[in-house]
C-alpha cells in the first residue's frame, strides 16, 4: 500500500515549512512535529506511513526520537528517514544502527523526498 500520511519533523521553522508545502503539494497528508519527543507522541497517535525526521534537535534529537519509535511495538513499523544535513558516513552507520531506514542531505530537492516517499 502506497504511503499517504507522513510525518514531518524539523525544529526550524523554514525548514519545516518547505517539506510541508513540497510534501502537501505532491498529494499526501501531513502532519509535524518540532522535536523528538513530540514526533513520537505523533506517531504513536497519528500513525504515519512514513517519519522525516531532522537529527539536530532540541528537546530529543532525532536519533533518540528514531530510536524510541522504532523500539516501541506499537511505532516500530513505521520507516523513518532523516533529512539533515549531517552528511558523514558516520553519520549515516549511526542513522542506521538507531533503526533508520535513510537520510537526505541538506540541501535537497524536491524530487529526493517524493522519491523517498513514494519508494515506501
Amino acid at each position: 500500500m502506497p504511503a499517504s500520511k507522513v510525518l514531518v519533523v524539523d525544529d526550524s521553522p523554514v525548514d519545516l515549512a518547505n517539506l510541508r508545502t513540497i510534501v502537501e503539494e505532491a498529494g499526501y497528508q501531513v502532519v509535524t512535529a518540532s522535536n523528538g519527543r513530540e514526533a513520537y507522541e505523533k506517531a504513536r497517535s497519528f500513525r504515519p506511513d512514513v517519519i522525516l525526521m531532522d537529527v539536530v534537535m532540541d528537546d530529543m534529537d532525532g536519533f533518540e526520537a528514531c530510536r524510541t519509535i522504532t523500539s516501541d511495538n506499537t511505532t516500530n513499523n513505521i520507516p523513518v528517514y532523516f533529512v539533515t544535513s549531517k552528511n558523514q558516513k558516520a553519520d549515516r552507520v549511526w542513522g542506521e544502527l538507531q533503526g533508520g531506514k535513510g537520510m537526505i542531505t541538506k540541501p535537497y530537492t524536491p524530487d529526493q523526498i517524493i522519491q523517498t516517499i513514494s519508494a515506501i
